[in-house]
C-alpha cells in the first residue's frame, strides 16, 4: 500500500553564521498574485515581459510574493528587520512571523532591537499581536526620511493612501520610543544604514559586517529575484518613486556583483539569501548553496 499524498511541504526558518554573528530568515507568509505586468515591467511590452519569464522557465501570468523578515543575533543583541504582515494577512497564507520565533529558538521578548527598511504594509503589518506590541522589550529604529515622509504625506503616491494611514496608526504612536537613522549611522556594532531611497521615499538597506564577513539585508531594493532584478532600468508599480528606485537599483546591484557581496532580500525566494552575478548588461540572481558551510 502506497503511503497518503501529504501536499507540499516547504521550509519556513534558515540561519547562518556570518562571521561570529548569526543571520535567521523566518517565512512570514507567500501570497500568490495574478498578474506580473503589473506590478512588474510596467514599461515594457507584454511580448518582452513573456519573453523574460519564459527564458527563466517561469509564468507570465502569475508570480509568488515571498515576505521574509531577518533577524541578527550579534551575541550581545537580537536584531530583527521588519515585522512581517501581521495578522492583517493571516487569511491570505502570511502573517506568521511570531508564531515561528520559537521554532528559530526565540521568543517574541527576546528581541531587543526592531529596525524598519520602510513601511509598507508587509514591513510593519506585525508590530502589534492583538492590542499588545508584538516585541514588547524591542526598541525602535527607523530611516528619518522614511517616518518624516510618511508623516508629512505631502510626497506620497496616491495609491498609498491606505498604507498611510497603516502607518499612521501603528508607527506614528511609537515616535518617543524610536531612534531616527540617517545613511551611515551605526544600529549597533557591526550594523549600519546604507541609502536606499526610492521604493519607498527613505528606503533603507543595512550592512552587517563581523570578523571579516559582510552581509546586506536590502529590503525591497529588488522585489523579484528575475522581474525587477535582471533589468534593474524597468519600472515597477511597487515603487514609490520610480525613477530613484531604479537609480538605488542600478547602484546597489552593482556594488554586490562588484564585492560579491552576500545578499538577504525580503522578497527573493526562500530564504532569501543569496549572490547577484552580472549577466550581459543586466543581472541574474545567485542563490545561496553551500558557500558558507565550506
Amino acid at each position: 500500500m502506497s503511503a497518503p499524498l501529504s501536499g507540499t511541504l516547504r521550509p519556513d526558518v534558515h540561519r547562518f553564521k556570518l562571521g561570529n554573528f548569526e543571520v535567521t530568515t523566518i517565512l512570514d507568509g507567500t501570497m500568490m498574485r495574478d498578474s506580473v505586468k503589473p506590478p512588474f515591467c510596467i514599461d515594457q511590452s507584454d511580448a518582452t515581459v513573456t519573453a523574460l519569464a519564459r527564458a527563466n522557465l517561469l509564468p507570465s501570468n502569475a508570480f509568488e510574493n515571498n515576505f521574509i523578515p531577518t533577524l541578527v543575533n550579534t551575541g550581545d543583541q537580537l536584531v530583527l528587520f521588519d515585522v512581517g504582515n501581521g495578522s492583517m494577512r493571516h487569511d491570505v497564507g502570511a502573517g506568521h512571523l511570531v508564531q515561528l520565533l520559537p521554532k528559530a529558538g526565540f521568543k517574541p521578548e527576546d528581541v531587543d532591537t526592531v529596525v524598519f527598511t520602510h513601511v509598507h504594509p508587509d514591513h510593519i503589518g506585525g508590530l502589534y499581536e492583538g492590542d499588545n506590541l508584538a516585541f514588547p522589550n524591542a526598541r525602535y529604529l527607523i530611516g528619518r526620511v522614511e517616518f518624516d515622509e510618511w508623516r508629512s504625506g505631502a510626497r506620497i503616491p496616491p495609491q498609498r493612501e491606505d498604507n498611510r494611514n497603516l502607518f499612521i496608526k501603528l508607527v506614528v504612536p511609537l515616535a518617543d520610543q524610536m531612534s531616527f537613522l540617517d545613511p551611515g549611522n551605526e544600529i549597533v556594532p557591526g550594523i549600519r544604514a546604507v541609502e536606499a531611497y526610492g521604493h519607498s521615499l527613505g528606503h533603507m538597506a543595512y550592512l552587517i559586517e563581523s570578523d571579516g564577513k559582510t552581509c546586506l539585508i536590502w529590503g525591497d531594493v529588488t522585489n523579484h529575484s528575475v522581474f525587477s532584478l535582471q533589468n534593474p532600468q524597468w519600472q515597477a508599480g511597487f515603487d514609490d518613486d520610480k525613477a530613484k528606485a531604479v537609480e538605488t537599483r542600478k547602484r546597489i546591484l552593482d556594488m554586490c556583483a562588484t564585492d560579491e557581496l552576500l545578499v538577504v532580500g525580503h522578497h527573493m525566494p526562500f530564504p532569501g539569501v543569496g549572490y547577484v552575478e552580472r549577466a550581459g548588461d543586466g543581472y541574474r540572481w545567485l542563490p545561496l548553496s553551500y558557500q558558507l558551510r565550506v
